[in-house]
This record gives structure tokens, C-alpha cells and sequence, in this order.
């Protein structure tokens, strides 16, 4: 009834609510917490078989099926929801009251240094299948075409010595070849140009 009660109201109809409803949630995170500050009992413990779950477990499991960790979230996290931040944070602290701190952050290194390796291997298998892919398209690609279109020895034609013109451009630019093929043409003032 008072799970429900406190489930049902959404957090738009909060803002809205009455002197009521503001007394039955402090009434309800006070029966949480006075829930969960009842010390465990030894004898009823040791009656247990080994792998059973403690009665403070049981109570926390039955808290999370409810739906209640969410709204301690909702009640924490809310800035409109500040008056009730030291009844969530007693409530979260007798959460924890039987696990160490160090359990508690050794837990949470194991898994998230277990999850890191993971991440880590995935990714140095995607690196080194990217690696053989880039290989594998290096060689596939032809090699990359040369600009040098060779020399040719025109024959018959005599350079400025007794030797052969030596040609250095592509065979198709033979027949616009003179002499004077890559040189500046003499710049003529404008006074002395012909009319």
C-alpha cells in the first residue's frame, strides 16, 4: 500500500502536491530507514545455510523490486527535492552498512578493470584486422604512375655540339618540338614592338 502510494505519484504531480502527500513520503522514507537500521540477528543467521541471502539482503532485493531504489534516485538527484536529501542519504548508507569500503571499491575496480581488458583486446583486434586490410589494398593498388616519360635521341637532329638532340618529354609532344622548347621568349619593349 505505501510502496504503491508513493510509486504511483509521478514527479510532475509533485509540484502540484499537498500538505498530506508531503507528510506520507516522510513518513515513508522513515519506515525505509528504520527497516533498514535493524541490526541483523546472530542466531537467526547461523540457522541459514551458507549460500541463503541475510534478511538484510532479502529486504534490499525486495526494495529494488519495488521500484523504491529508483525513486531514492529520483529524491537524490531532483533539485526541487533538497528537504529530503538527509533521509535518502542515511537510507544509502544503511544500505551499505554491512559492506566495506574497500569491498566496495574493489568490486567496482575488478569489474571495470575486467571490462577495460575486454575493451582493450577488442580494440587490438580492430586495429590489427585494420592493419591487414590497409595491407592488403597497398598491394592490390598498382604502383603509382611515374612522371618521368623517358628520353629519346632524335636522330638527325644535331644539338648545339656534334651530338644528338636528347628529348625528355612524352613521344606525343615530338611534333611541336623546336629549339627553342622550353625557354622564356625574349621580351620586346613596348617602343621598339612593330606596329
Amino acid at each position: 500500500g505505501l510502496w504503491g502510494a508513493l510509486t504511483a505519484v509521478s514527479p510532475q504531480d509533485w509540484e502540484q502536491r499537498q500538505e498530506e502527500d508531503t507528510l506520507l513520503i516522510e513518513r515513508i522514507l522513515l519506515l525505509v530507514r528504520n527497516v533498514l537500521h535493524v541490526p541483523p540477528d546472530p542466531a537467526e543467521e547461523q540457522q541459514g545455510v551458507d549460500g541463503d541471502a541475510s534478511v538484510h539482503d532479502r529486504v534490499l532485493w525486495a526494495l529494488h523490486i519495488s521500484g523504491m531504489d529508483d525513486l531514492l534516485k529520483f529524491l537524490a538527484s531532483a533539485q526541487v527535492e533538497q528537504q529530503w536529501a538527509l533521509h535518502v542519504l542515511e537510507i544509502i548508507s544503511l544500505m551499505f552498512r554491512d559492506q566495506s569500503p574497500e569491498e566496495l571499491a574493489a568490486l567496482g575496480q575488478g569489474t571495470a578493470g575486467a571490462e577495460h581488458g575486454e575493451d582493450t583486446r577488442e580494440l587490438e583486434t580492430l586495429r590489427q584486422r585494420e592493419l591487414a586490410e590497409k595491407r592488403a589494398r597497398a598491394l592490390q593498388r598498382p604502383s603509382r604512375h611515374s612522371r618521368f616519360g623517358g628520353s629519346y635521341v632524335l636522330q638527325g637532329l644535331k644539338s648545339i655540339g656534334d651530338r644528338d638532340v636528347v628529348f625528355h618529354k612524352g613521344l606525343h609532344n615530338l611534333k611541336s618540338y623546336s629549339h627553342d622548347l622550353g625557354k622564356e621568349p625574349r621580351r620586346v619593349p613596348r617602343r621598339r614592338q612593330a606596329a
